[in-house]
């Protein structure tokens, strides 16, 4: 039993070394300890600048997906949101933008408005973890800017998403 926790805090130990050692953010070490992150340490340690869009995008996840003529979040959604909320904590000074987006089924009117509701549950539940509203913008985009095109339920799935960008000057 002893030996189990000797291991196990070295392990730890090496890991927090190593990371550190590799130039990575306090805060992919506390994903990597405490949760947040994944247990791929390729995704883990990258060579993005620590509060970069590239760090929110690679470490954090920029997007969330909805089932067709859905605003709901499910268990995915919200852990990704969850992590979004975490790391705008760790960068208190960084706004983002959550643009809302529908597939191409539908007319645009309803797409629009499908679309702002996703932004807006995006949102919502971004403020309930404790971002400030007034940090956050969004914007619908309906079926305008598709990031897969094609007519099939593979594209739809992608296109049906909330999309949460840092906001640079």
């Amino acid at each position: 039993m002893v030996y189990k926790k000797v291991l196990n805090f070295s392990i730890t130990f090496l890991l927090i070394f190593i990371l550190t050692g590799c130039g990575s953010s306090r805060q992919k070490v506390e994903q990597f300890l405490f949760g947040g992150g994944t247990d791929n340490e390729a995704d883990i340690i990258s060579n993005t600048i620590p509060g970069s869009s590239q760090d929110f995008t690679v470490n954090v996840g920029d997007r969330v997906f909805f089932a067709t003529n859905s605003t709901s979040l499910d268990d995915d959604a919200k852990s990704i949101l969850e992590r979004q909320a975490a790391w705008l904590e760790l960068y208190p000074d960084i706004q983002i933008i959550v643009e809302g987006h529908a597939d191409e089924r539908g007319t645009r009117e309803y797409n629009l408005a499908l679309s702002a509701k996703r932004a807006q549950v995006a949102l919502s539940y971004l403020e309930s973890l404790g971002v400030q509203g007034d940090r956050i913008d969004t914007i619908s985009y309906g079926k305008e800017r598709p990031v897969a095109a094609c007519s099939s339920e593979a594209c739809w799935s992608q296109n049906r998403r909330a999309a949460s960008l840092v906001v640079t000057d």
